[in-house]
């Protein structure tokens, strides 16, 4: 006798973005760049400094600079088309974004950026904020342009998840911090995937590594490779070649 088949269907992505292709002031940027993101889990999006990564984010919450725009190609979240959408509209679906400058406030307080960052419609978890971030209850009433670096950073991610987001996207988190702070931003980011997923811009392997399920590397504006991120970071050749690095075990590594 047959079993019978599964019911259980994958679940389908949260986005996705289908052959993608950018100009910015005249140039080619990227082409036909295609990859999706699980509705669970880190996914990746790795390369070489300058090889489109940013763009990428970019052009998925539409925030290209003047001069910029989508040629060709689709980008769907939740199933819904979004690739010429107003920015504050696809921000509303539910997105949260941490840019690789951090965007904070500086002259505003950190209970101030936080509480500008409050979306209406959503549940604003400010017990998950500061479960996470207990240093943000302890400063709320400090300019955020006074603090660390890394204190800077933990209001960016803050804000992604005070609202009900059904992704968050973070640009290059531990760019700039000390060997202790990336530890700490790397554990923010784990429990954060606990409850979203995430697509990632990161250049430490390390952090990569220890968050990420998936993997997709661009290289000169195309996707050159999409697959496990355990797999690729294993391949010491391969990470070699498509990253120009070589494979490393801790988070304590390179910031």
């Amino acid at each position: 006798m047959t079993a019978p088949e599964s019911s259980t269907a994958p679940a389908a992505p949260v986005l996705s973005v289908t052959g993608l292709s950018v100009d910015i002031t005249g140039s080619r940027i990227l082409t036909d760049v295609t990859f999706d993101v699980p509705a669970s889990g880190v996914t990746a999006l790795l390369g070489r400094n300058g090889v489109g990564k940013t763009t990428t984010l970019r052009a998925v919450l539409g925030l290209l600079p003047d001069g910029g725009r989508v040629t060709a190609g689709r980008v769907t979240f939740a199933g819904d088309d979004i690739t010429h959408e107003a920015t504050h509209r696809t921000v509303r679906r539910g997105i949260g974004y941490a840019p690789e400058d951090r965007g904070i406030f500086a002259h505003l307080t950190v209970a101030e950026n936080l509480t500008l960052a409050e979306r209406p419609g959503s549940a604003h978890h400010y017990d998950l904020v500061h479960d996470l971030f207990p240093e943000l209850a302890a400063r709320r009433a400090q300019r955020a342009g006074t603090l660390s670096g890394g204190q800077q950073q933990m209001v960016a991610l803050a804000r992604t998840l005070l609202n009900d987001n059904t992704l968050v996207v973070v640009d290059e988190p531990t760019k700039g911090l000390a060997p202790r702070v990336v530890t700490e931003t790397a554990e923010v980011l784990e429990r954060a995937a606990e409850r979203v997923p995430l697509l990632l811009v990161e250049q430490n392997l390390a952090v990569v590594r220890r968050l990420a399920r998936n993997a997709v590397v661009l290289d000169a504006g195309r996707v050159v490779h999409t697959g496990d991120a355990h797999e690729l970071l294993n391949d010491t050749e391969r990470t070699t070649a498509l990253l120009g690095v070589g494979r490393h075990t801790s988070t304590s590594g390179a910031a």
